[in-house]
């Protein structure tokens, strides 16, 4: 892989070290990196790594070519004007942040007149930390291919790269990938918690269900089946996960996975109209 183009992250708490790390394997040296971030503490952490950090916004941005704001939805109107006077019209900038639509980020960076493209909206997920990560990516029409290719290489610097259509698209991704591994964690507790009441120890359970967890994706991953068809293949019918299974659809499972990532994604279309145009 060529060399990263230099980076600046506004905000630098978790998904921006998630992202950092991936790019400092992928020919990226801390000199290129700077990062702008409120905390003290978390400056204290970049400076120590030999990253370039400040506490706010300055004339050093002109000197990046990509943007990344990783900062709440509701700080991101305030932080993209505070840094909107160093903005080149050849900034790429990606926002990692959920709810704050394309439009949103073309208005404050450009004006309603004349909105400023050169924008990916993304939406990036934990694992990123250990470069497992998924994210799916959207931008307008008018982003050039070769700011599309440095997207895509970026957030592939930490796992896999999706692009997607549109906002909408990128909501269903918030509520999928990008919520998705709390969902997973929240399934390991139940299994943890049901295999302890079953008898077993805590450090057990964790070990069980953690390689249980693993190792079904990876058979997911590389099978040729389907996830159901793997599901069938693994329920006798009268045995026992046949057993759990219906205990699974008496409780409306998949229909709780489908209504909480509906809640998820309509979260993501609340902040849009909450901190956005």
């Amino acid at each position: 892989m060529s060399q990263l183009p230099s980076i600046a992250f506004i905000g630098g708490g978790n998904m921006a070290n998630a992202l950092v790390s991936g790019f400092l394997n992928q020919q990226c040296p801390a000199t290129s990196i700077y990062v702008i971030e409120v905390a003290e503490a978390l400056r204290t952490n970049w400076l120590a790594r030999g990253i370039s950090a400040s506490g706010s916004p300055d004339q050093r941005l002109k000197q990046y070519k990509v943007w990344i704001f990783a900062v709440k939805p509701q700080q991101m109107k305030e932080v993209v004007l505070q840094c909107k006077p160093w903005l080149s019209p050849d900034t790429l900038v990606i926002s990692i942040a959920a709810g704050i639509s394309i439009a949103s980020l073309s208005s404050w960076l450009g004006s309603k007149q004349t909105p400023f493209h050169n924008i990916v909206r993304c939406m990036p997920n934990t694992p990123a930390l250990v470069g497992a990560g998924v994210t799916g990516l959207a931008a307008p029409a008018a982003l050039s291919t070769e700011d599309r290719h440095i997207a895509t290489k970026l957030l592939s610097a930490v796992g896999q790269a999706v692009w997607v259509k549109d906002d909408d698209a990128i909501d269903a991704v918030t509520a999928l990938s990008g919520s998705g591994p709390a969902y997973v964690f929240l399934f390991l507790e139940a299994l943890i918690k049901g295999g302890e009441e079953l008898g077993l120890t805590s450090n057990q359970a964790k070990e069980l269900a953690l390689a249980t967890l693993s190792g079904a994706t990876k058979l997911a991953m590389e099978s040729l089946d389907s996830p159901s068809t793997l599901r069938e293949k693994v329920t006798s019918k009268g045995g026992t996960t046949a057993a759990a299974l219906s205990v699974f659809k008496d409780s409306e499972f998949v229909d709780i996975v489908a209504s909480a990532m509906k809640a998820a994604d309509q979260r993501a279309g609340e902040l849009s109209k909450e901190f956005g145009v």
